[in-house]
């Protein structure tokens, strides 16, 4: 019985064992295949004449080497000219550095304790030199005389006050100094012409007039008629696009009264309160150039009558100023004169001669190169910058 027990007990081991070999035997042909290291091959070396195998890294660009997007310019900012009113006094230093011989001159001579009859011609050469002309002259110094012979003894202070009303009296003969630039009531705008020989810094003046128009609050439209010099309209056109003023223009050596036309058309249909045309530099001796500002005038004038005609005369030129003068006035009804050119001179008497000869003021007055040196001119201003305070 015993060794049936022991029989029955290793058959049952034996049987585990077998069913644990075989369970063990099916898990393992159920598990994937175990991978196989790959073999590495180190690159080959090329030989002679052979290009390596392993690729060129490319270069790591630099901050500066990145191309960027090109930026958008911004539009240049329009320049703020000065305010006119007053302008003359804020030049008036300027001025009065360069009249010394004039307004001081004649107070030195004033002055002196005895006043002979050499004293009064040099009081007249002084005047004539200055360009006052001769007639002016002449009558300035009569009443200089009279009024000096009354006041006795005289204190600098009074010699001053009386050349002061002398001058002003002179300067000042009463006409409107004031431009015509403002828009029409039917909604037409003001046409001015500038005229004027070539050299006198015609289409300069015509440039910082836009300026003072602009300062102003006008809305100002430029016709660039100089059609016959270089680089005229481009001129006149950099000096617009400064301050917001649009510029028509046509092919150079155009017809200069087709461009007048044009623009006086374009400040119509934009609403502008100014048309302001640069004409083209004239010599007084060429009778065919004359006769064609004739035409621009009449040419502007079938939109409406022109409003301004301003003559510039550079001062440095005197009595040729005046024989240019007339001939202008011949053509076009001048209505006002700008005189460029004062600070530079010491012939500020031209004021005086030439509203004498033309029989219209002085408007405008030049006193420097900068873009806001054209000022109104004030007889009381110009004086006081002649001869000091």
């Amino acid at each position: 019985m015993e060794y049936l027990i022991l029989a029955v007990v290793i058959a049952v081991v034996a049987v585990g064992a077998i069913a644990g070999l075989v369970v063990s035997g099916r898990r393992r042909k159920q598990l994937p295949p175990k991978a196989e290291a790959p073999v590495i091959t180190p690159p080959r070396e090329p030989g002679v004449g052979e290009e390596s195998a392993v690729p060129t890294p490319e270069p790591v660009k630099t901050v500066e080497e990145v191309t960027l997007p090109p930026e958008v310019p911004a539009a240049p900012a329009l320049d703020v000219p000065e305010p006119t009113a007053g302008r003359l006094v804020r030049l008036r230093g300027r001025l009065s550095r360069s009249q010394n011989s004039l307004g001081k001159g004649l107070l030195t001579l004033l002055s002196r304790e005895r006043l002979d009859e050499d004293t009064w011609e040099e009081i007249e050469e002084i005047l004539l030199t200055a360009d006052v002309g001769v007639a002016p002259t002449q009558e300035l110094v009569d009443n200089l005389r009279t009024r000096v012979k009354v006041l006795g003894t005289r204190t600098p202070d009074q010699l001053r006050s009386l050349l002061h009303e002398e001058l002003v009296g002179l300067i000042e003969t009463g006409a409107d100094r004031s431009l015509r630039t403002a828009k029409h009531e039917d909604g037409r705008p003001a046409v001015v012409l500038v005229v004027g020989v070539n050299g006198v810094g015609k289409t300069t003046t015509s440039g910082k007039l836009g300026r003072v128009l602009v300062a102003d609050g006008r809305k100002v439209v430029l016709g660039a008629a100089d059609t016959f010099r270089a680089a005229a309209a481009d001129q006149l056109q950099t000096w617009g696009e400064r301050v917001g003023a649009r510029t028509v223009r046509g092919p150079e050596g155009g017809d200069p009264a087709s461009v007048a036309f044009d623009a006086v058309k374009e400040g119509i249909a934009e609403g502008a309160d100014t048309v302001l045309i640069d004409t083209a530099g004239r010599l007084h001796t060429k009778t065919g150039l004359m006769d064609e500002l004739g035409k621009v005038k009449r040419v502007v004038e079938k939109h409406g009558p022109v409003d301004e005609v301003l003559l510039v005369l550079d001062a440095t030129t005197g009595q040729n100023g005046l024989v240019q003068a007339r001939v202008f006035a011949e053509v076009v009804d001048i209505t006002g004169i700008v005189l460029t050119k004062l600070d530079g001179t010491a012939k500020g008497g031209i004021v005086i001669a030439v509203q004498r000869e033309l029989g219209v003021p002085v408007k405008l007055i030049g006193l420097g190169e900068g873009a806001d040196d054209l000022a109104p001119f004030e007889a009381a201003a110009f004086v006081d910058a002649l001869i000091g305070e």
